[in-house]
């Protein structure tokens, strides 16, 4: 495998309902990415994961969306990073937080699964805590006065709103613009630049 090759990998679940759902925000991801360079997803069973490639300059840039549930995400890495021989390093998984104000953007290259279903099972299923996450901030649920309990399954299921869009948009805008630069800059570069990413909350 050469140095040239980044694997992005969008978390979410797939089937129509879901689309357009915070917890899909990986996919989403990949999709605006792969839709830039007018580049088309498609299935790849033995990688269990729809699949999206394209070049820009020198580099090669895989895209997935697994086709596993998202609790079961690990599956299709397991598939993906044994197809291809990878080198962790070249792995970064795009994924939902619901600890992070939404819209902020935060690089991690290792750590626990903060509860994340999709996480959890990549770190069951690699056996390793040590590759790289970007993590997208969706909010915290709104708190349910009644039961004083946090809604967070319908919140992470539920679709972004429009004016979460505007926000998100941003989002990807900047994040495929570091994925691109990451050939050309200092990686830690690019992840205090991430991580220091302030949306315009009000537009």
């Amino acid at each position: 495998m050469n140095n040239n090759e980044k694997f992005i990998i969008g978390l979410g679940n797939p089937g129509k309902e879901y689309i357009k759902s915070r917890h899909n925000i990986g996919f989403l991801l990949v999709k605006n990415f792969s839709e830039k360079y007018h580049s088309n997803f498609t299935l790849k069973n033995k990688l269990k994961s729809w699949y999206s490639e394209f070049k820009i300059n020198d580099s090669t840039y895989r895209l997935f969306m697994p086709n596993t549930f998202m609790n079961n995400s690990g599956d299709a890495l397991r598939a993906i990073v044994d197809w291809y021989k990878i080198d962790l390093d070249h792995l970064f998984i795009i994924v939902d937080d619901i600890d992070l104000p939404l819209g902020k953007i935060r690089f991690r290259k290792k750590g626990g699964s903060g509860g994340h279903n999709g996480l959890k099972d990549i770190i069951n299923k690699l056996q390793t805590e040590n590759f790289n996450r970007i993590k997208i901030g969706i909010g915290s649920p709104p708190v349910n006065e009644k039961a004083k309990n946090f809604n967070t399954v319908s919140h992470v299921l539920g679709n972004i709103s429009s004016k979460e869009s505007l926000t998100l948009d941003k989002v990807y805008k900047k994040l495929i613009e570091s994925l691109i630069e990451l050939n050309d800059k200092n990686e830690n570069y690019i992840i205090s630049e991430l991580n220091s990413f302030h949306r315009e909350e009000n537009l």
